[in-house]
């Protein structure tokens, strides 16, 4: 038992990463849509490509959504409306108008007073023959309309024929003047204003009930295809009917027969190819980012960027797909270019891009789309802590998609002529959206401890509170540093290192002399010389501890892993021969490795460069009388004997980069030491 522990601890680094690999892959096939990808690509007005497509199995034609909306439409305007009518109301509204009439009009005016009701009468008559409406509905006037008195139905008509509360006064004035009796009129349209009272109330939940079972009614195919039938033959124009049977039997396919029949045999498929990505994934950085495989958090981090795309992708084509091209894809290898390198941003992003195929409409247009961004945002993106750079980038990325877009419109349809402008307007918003990636890297180093070369940007400021403590307490480590870092940057600008890296590392490789500044030389203003003091072997021991202390002093003030590294590394297992050669002076048989830094060796190319560079600064201070071949001479030597010690053999650097790191170094040190030529006396 003990045994399985030990090996489980020893290989846990692994175990991680197999747990990672296979809950990362069921959260992408969770997202992913569990139906099955119709096998077949074609385009409207476009020519089959594949063999004759025969029915696979009877299937229903579905009626496009422009032919069920107009279905929708016509069952809408043809529809009835229900209207509540009151009966009680018009028979209180006539014995009302004889209470009325009978005290408005005197009984001298004789026969008069009996045409004058005869012609009210006839008014209301009118008026209530199919109703009078509460309010105007705005229907149109041949509506159709039915009038309910309770549960039972009384009469159909037109809306044209129901009265509105204000229509007796064209009717009223009619009467009276074929009667000649419009002297009257005044009366009658001041008492028919307080007399009447509609009748008709609309019934929305009946008309709405109504409407509901007509649309219930409407049937979302039209014909059936049997199988077997031939459906398309080679070579045939994907247009008209032909079409709309091809997208019923896509439609079909990714629904019924995959999700009822086949789900298991989906989600067993769409785990395979995921796993399959992801694993190449894991082979890439396992053989040519080992440094990166090594370390759980930043394959965590890459996995978690992947994963974030996948489900933001997923989830606005859930909404609505047309604004699929909404997300931000190209924040992807921004961001991981900015933590680790190009080739490792475009080759996840490539994957990625591979893995929402499945997921979006247009798959090949898509995928081409943004692959092109993702190669156009590694190219353009150089210096990405440079504002205007990532503006302009952005702006180059978003006229890529644009004019890609663009290029895919007119070869589908053959012209400009219905060119989709929001299309475009949403690659604005997307590169918009891509200009979040500096909050989010920000995020990123707070949320997994990275480092980004923003955050360098901001470490290279000499005015920061370590840098401002070491130029007060160690001035001439910190001229060094200074020197060492101009040194360094134009050394890894001639090789394509990282520069900002390594001018931060350079900045900060000797801060641990600050504990005991006095007993290096460059600080050593006095003329005294503290090691005449002590013996070799303790002054070998201070020496050595500047690393030690530089650690600790990187540690308590939050400074990232990749910037402790070069303190680490800066001497690498290099040997203090002057104390060395002190010692063995005493004692012939001293052991060398006694006087040698604990290590580790450079690792890489900027840590490399920087013991280099170190070495050279601080031992050009001994030169007298610098001369153009003497400087060639000192650097090749220094350099040189580095290589033969073995310093540089974990490290990525090749001869002909450290050639090129000569020649960067011969000719700083030339202009600092300002040779010139000898002019004749």
């Amino acid at each position: 038992m003990k045994n399985l522990i030990s090996k489980w601890y020893k290989n846990h680094a692994l175990i991680y990463k197999i747990l990672l690999f296979i809950g990362t892959t069921f959260l992408i096939v969770y997202l992913f849509p569990k139906s099955g990808k119709f096998k077949y690509n074609f385009d409207k007005n476009k020519p089959w490509q594949s063999e004759n497509l025969y029915a696979p199995f009877d299937f229903a034609i579905q009626k496009t959504p422009e032919e069920l909306e107009k279905e929708k439409s016509a069952i809408v305007k043809n529809s009835a409306v229900y209207f509540d009518l009151f009966s009680e109301v018009k028979d209180f509204v006539y014995e009302d108008y004889n209470k009325k009439f009978n005290a408005t009009f005197d009984d001298s005016l004789g026969r008069k007073k009996t045409e004058l009701y005869r012609i009210g009468k006839l008014v209301l008559d009118q008026i209530y023959k199919n109703g009078v409406l509460e309010e105007d509905y705005n229907y149109p006037n041949d509506k159709s309309v039915i009038l309910l008195d309770g549960q039972n139905q009384v009469a159909t008509t037109t809306y044209s024929e129901l009265a509105k509360i204000d229509a007796f006064r064209k009717i009223l004035e009619k009467q009276l003047e074929e009667k000649r009796n419009s002297n009257f009129s005044a009366v009658f349209v001041s008492m028919f204003f307080d007399l009447i009272e509609p009748n008709l109330k609309v019934n929305k939940s009946i008309t709405q009930n109504a409407l509901n079972e007509e649309l219930d009614k409407i049937s979302s195919t039209r014909g059936n295809v049997e199988r077997e039938t031939l459906i398309i033959s080679k070579g045939e124009l994907v247009e008209g009917h032909k079409y709309d049977i091809l997208k019923s039997l896509e439609s079909e396919y990714e629904s019924q027969v995959w999700s009822a029949s086949n789900y298991t045999w989906v989600v067993i498929s769409y785990s395979l190819l995921v796993a399959l990505t992801l694993l190449m994934l894991l082979l890439f950085l396992r053989k040519y980012r080992k440094d990166v495989f090594l370390d759980n958090t930043k394959v965590t981090f890459i996995f978690f960027n992947i994963l974030l795309m996948v489900l933001l992708t997923t989830l606005i084509v859930k909404y609505n797909s047309k604004f699929v091209y909404v997300v931000p894809l190209c924040v992807l290898p921004l961001v991981l270019k900015a933590f680790f390198d190009a080739r490792l941003g475009l080759f996840a992003h490539v994957l990625t891009v591979l893995l929402l195929g499945f997921v979006v409409p247009n798959s090949y247009e898509y995928m081409f789309l943004q692959i092109t961004a993702g190669i156009v945002t590694i190219l353009t993106v150089s210096e990405l802590y440079k504002r205007a750079n990532l503006f302009i980038s952005v702006g180059q990325i978003t006229l890529v998609y644009i004019v890609t877009y663009f290029a895919f419109f007119v070869i589908h349809e053959g012209s400009i002529i219905e060119l989709d402008l929001e299309a475009f307007g949403m690659f604005i918003l997307c590169g918009l959206a891509t200009l979040f990636v500096q909050p989010l890297i920000y995020i990123y180093e707070r949320l997994f401890g990275l480092v980004s070369d923003v955050s360098l940007l901001e470490l290279s400021d000499t005015n920061t509170k370590l840098l401002k403590e070491l130029s007060n307490k160690a001035p001439g480590t910190f001229h060094h540093s200074l020197n060492v870092a101009n040194l360094a940057e134009a050394s890894a600008n001639e090789i394509g290192a990282n520069a900002m890296l390594v001018r931060v590392g350079a900045l900060y490789h000797d801060i641990g002399k600050m504990k005991n500044p006095t007993y290096f030389t460059e600080n050593q203003s006095t003329g005294l010389n503290p090691h005449d003091e002590l013996s070799a072997q303790e002054s070998a021991a201070i020496i050595f501890s500047h690393v030690l202390d530089g650690i600790e002093i990187a540690k308590k003030n939050n400074l990232p892993d990749r910037v402790i590294d070069f303190i680490r590394t800066h001497h690498g297992t290099s040997m203090v021969y002057y104390f060395y050669m002190k010692e063995k002076e005493i004692d012939i048989a001293t052991d060398a490795d006694d006087f040698r830094y604990p290590g580790p060796k450079p690792f890489s190319k900027e840590t490399a460069i920087l013991m280099m560079c170190d070495s050279v600064e601080a031992a050009s201070k001994s030169l007298k009388d610098p001369s153009s071949t003497k400087i060639n001479h000192f650097v090749e030597n220094i350099i040189n004997k580095q290589m033969e010690d073995g310093q540089f053999l974990n490290a990525n650097i090749t001869f002909k980069e450290i050639e090129s790191i000569k020649k960067i170094l011969k000719n700083k040190l030339a202009n600092i030491f300002h040779l010139r030529i000898e002019y004749p006396e």
